[in-house]
């Protein structure tokens, strides 16, 4: 069930934290404190959702999904994940595991041919921990137009690199890592990634707009996006995200991010042991943290675990923040590049006062 945004008030939001908004009235709304933002930063367009525990969203939209057409964002405006894409990825990975399809420590070489063997072995738990010495992007790699037909072939951009240090000696955020993560998924399962996803992860959710941001096809309500260029707005530079679906190449609402997550904190994705695998941070061969769990920042908040993933990439800036303990979710996408700081501060602070209210 979804109520609009502006139905229900909530008690004392006040603006973002860290000086990016101005303080609200008493008892603004939610959209309200969205729109306080977004004015202040100068962005189009945000669309925002929040679950509880009961299962419950409320969403809605502020400002413009097209400027040049004076669209404006609605609870149905499509927006890229960007990398809010990974942690639909480690779930499809670890739904795997759960089923005995798929094993995280078997080095990938031996799952995936078209990569070959390195100086060392890499696994895909590395891989989902950003420990696995994959290299990022290289000079303009992140504006790719280039087409690939699956994900296996997009491997091909890196698969010939050296791994940049030995895995699991050091932490290195990597979209490429992930990519190779989905190829050995694809690979094991026999299936296309996006096959697997829908069935695995999406459909199980009742996310009904995340699909792959495939910019051939016809999305309906799809945003356009936007940079700033010597403090003026200007289209985003266009991109195709086959290169790095596993990775950043998904596109939906952040109502459905919402469903997503709590389709997950209330185990119907994964079991207990797994979804707390995935939400503890990894540790390099010497005792470091990262952080990082599989798919997930992880972090402590008052004395709870609250995970979360940003996203930024041509056209969007997007952050997913759960609080597990509450069973509660906040889903922030714009379609400003640059705007996670401001986004980050809005989610931290909405997360805090929406728990509050239970």
């Amino acid at each position: 069930m979804m109520r609009v945004a502006g139905r229900i008030a909530l008690a004392a939001v006040a603006a973002c934290v860290g000086g990016i908004c101005a303080a609200q009235s008493p008892a603004p709304s939610l959209a309200a404190a969205v729109e306080a933002c977004r004015t202040e930063r100068d962005i189009p367009g945000i669309g925002w959702a929040v679950v509880r525990g009961d299962g419950e969203v409320e969403a809605g939209g502020v400002g413009l999904a097209d400027i040049e057409n004076a669209t404006p964002v609605t609870d149905r405006t499509v927006f890229r994940l960007a990398s809010i894409s990974k942690p639909i990825a480690a779930v499809a990975v670890l739904r795997a595991v759960e089923r005995g399809d798929f094993d995280l420590d078997r080095p990938v070489h031996e799952i995936v041919a078209t990569f070959p063997e390195k100086r060392w072995p890499v696994t895909t738990r590395q891989l989902l921990g950003h420990t696995g010495g994959v290299r990022a992007y290289r000079g303009r790699e992140i504006e790719s137009n280039v087409r690939y037909a699956s994900v296996t072939d997009a491997i091909a951009i890196f698969a010939e690199d050296p791994l940049l240090h030995e895995p699991g000696s050091a932490y290195r955020y990597s979209t490429y890592g992930y990519n190779l993560a989905g190829a050995a998924l694809e690979q094991a399962l026999g299936q296309p990634f996006a096959a697997i996803v829908a069935r695995d992860v999406l459909g199980p959710s009742g996310c009904e707009s995340l699909v792959v941001d495939d910019s051939a096809s016809i999305v309906r309500h799809r945003a356009r996006g936007y940079r700033r260029i010597d403090g003026e707005l200007a289209n985003s530079h266009p991109v195709d995200v086959t290169n790095k679906v596993p990775g950043g190449g998904y596109c939906g609402t952040p109502t459905d991010l919402c469903r997503f997550a709590h389709a997950l904190v209330s185990g119907r994705l994964i079991g207990e042991e797994l979804r707390d695998a995935m939400w503890t941070s990894q540790t390099t061969a010497d005792g470091r943290a990262t952080g990082y769990g599989l798919g997930w920042t992880v972090r402590a908040e008052n004395g709870r675990r609250v995970v979360s993933h940003s996203g930024a990439q041509p056209q969007v800036s997007t952050l997913l923040v759960l609080d597990p303990e509450r069973r509660t979710a906040v889903a922030l996408m714009a379609n400003l590049e640059g705007e996670a700081k401001a986004l980050r501060a809005l989610a931290d602070r909405v997360l805090e006062l929406v728990s509050g209210l239970r």
